[in-house]
């Protein structure tokens, strides 16, 4: 991974983190859980599948906006899933509707970035 894949990584879960402390937190949450339902169901994934790194009592919480997963546990969400971390953000911020489509969301994101990256 290079630098501007870890920066925008930090840069987007920083985003999210944020996020879910605000009032918004629910809609958040409860997009948030849309996303990892559908991207688990996407691979043909069961909540069993999932056994080896959280309990299916804590991933139907997550996938009912229940609860809200550290940065950590959004990682090994993915990976389990077999797709990247910030996948399940994008698709987070689309079913918030914070973001009109995913082509305006990833030019926001590149630009963000690399003003980022240019100041430091």
């Amino acid at each position: 991974m290079n630098t501007i894949d870890c920066s925008l990584i930090v840069f987007i879960l920083a985003r999210y983190a944020a996020a879910l402390q605000q009032e918004g937190s629910i809609i958040m949450r409860v997009a948030f859980a849309k996303a990892l339902k559908n991207a688990r169901k996407s691979r043909d994934l069961t909540q069993e599948d999932f056994s080896d790194v959280s309990s299916r009592t804590y991933l139907s919480s997550l996938e009912r906006g229940k609860k809200s997963p550290t940065l950590d546990k959004l990682q090994t969400l993915a990976q389990t899933i077999g797709i990247h971390c910030l996948s399940l953000i994008a698709l987070t911020y689309l079913y918030s509707e914070k973001e009109k489509d995913l082509e305006t969301l990833l030019l926001r994101i590149k630009n963000e970035v690399e003003s980022v990256e240019r100041k430091k």
